[in-house]
């Protein structure tokens, strides 16, 4: 994969290379930290980061839900964002920010939380055909993780155990991606990205009730879909849903928005990347680009 020049690391600007935690902290031992995804696209106006604000605030958000405190202000983070693009000269890529318990106390509560912010230039996260021809899924035999397990809600690191295990197993079985189930068998979500249905030009998502993350590229498409004359509803389906539908396909600020064009071994449709879901990367490249006035606020330029 290919890097960049520096992490932002605790207001500091840090080589790469140098870019080190210790081997003791609390986070890598123990899970304990929360993240975000964001994506920085080239406009006319200059690079932009796309909806940067709702992303530092979920993060906000998720580092409340596990009681680990934000040791810089939501808006010293998302400066920290720009600058960090700013500083490695790139005019589109994806950016994580973490924010995570250190090592000096086995009480979370006293050890010390740190923060940093990484880019790199990352366009094909499901492979360079996905966006063509659409992924294959499993639907995994490891289940979403509950409401009262783990909060979904928040986008913890330790949490994504679980998506790690059935992405191994769709990949070891030969699949491109997965779909996780709920323990009361309805559909989730996938390893790292939101699930729609298409059904007679209506849009179908599941709700967060179902174990879905609140994902901002998810609501970004409902946004998209609607100016675009389609029906969405969130509503729980379960897997022969996923079938017998017209369309599916997932979202997420890594993947974007890809067809599935397979499940378990079935077409999804005409087994190939439907209108639906072609009007709607066409719209959500023409935003995330600047081509959408009524949307522009969505767009925070990295030299504001």
């Amino acid at each position: 994969m290919e890097t960049a020049k520096f992490v932002w690391m605790d207001a500091h600007l840090v080589p790469w290379d140098d870019a080190n935690i210790h081997v003791m902290s609390h986070g890598l031992h123990y899970g304990a930290g929360v993240f975000e995804g964001l994506r920085c696209y080239e406009t006319a106006r200059g690079p932009a980061i796309f909806r940067l604000g709702d992303h530092i605030r979920r993060l906000e958000r998720s580092a409340k839900v596990y009681t680990v405190g934000l040791p810089f202000p939501v808006e010293q983070l998302a400066e920290a964002c720009r600058e960090v693009v700013r500083a490695n000269g790139l005019n589109e890529c994806y950016i994580r920010p973490i924010v995570y318990v250190g090592f000096g106390d086995p009480n979370p509560f006293l050890a010390p939380i740190h923060a940093a912010v990484g880019c790199w230039p990352w366009d094909d996260y499901l492979g360079p055909e996905a966006y063509e021809n659409g992924v294959t899924v499993k639907i995994s035999s490891f289940r979403k993780v509950g409401p009262n397990v783990i909060p979904p809600a928040a986008k913890a690191t330790g949490q994504y155990l679980n998506s790690i295990l059935a992405k191994v197993e769709a990949l070891t079985c030969g699949y491109d991606e997965c779909i996780l189930l709920d323990d009361a068998g309805y559909v989730a979500e996938g390893s790292s990205e939101n699930v729609f249905i298409v059904r007679d030009r209506i849009l179908v998502t599941p709700p967060a009730s179902a174990g879905a993350l609140p994902g901002v590229t998810r609501d970004t498409v409902m946004a998209l879909a609607a100016r675009l004359g389609y029906e969405v509803r969130e509503e729980v389906f379960v897997r022969s849903d996923l079938y017998l539908a017209d369309e599916a396909f997932f979202t997420g600020t890594a993947s974007e928005i890809v067809s599935i064009c397979g499940v378990d071994g079935r077409p999804v449709g005409a087994g190939e990347p439907g209108p639906v879901v072609g009007a709607l990367r066409s719209a959500y490249c023409d935003l995330v680009h600047g081509r959408i006035d009524e949307l522009a606020h969505w767009l925070d330029p990295i030299d504001a």
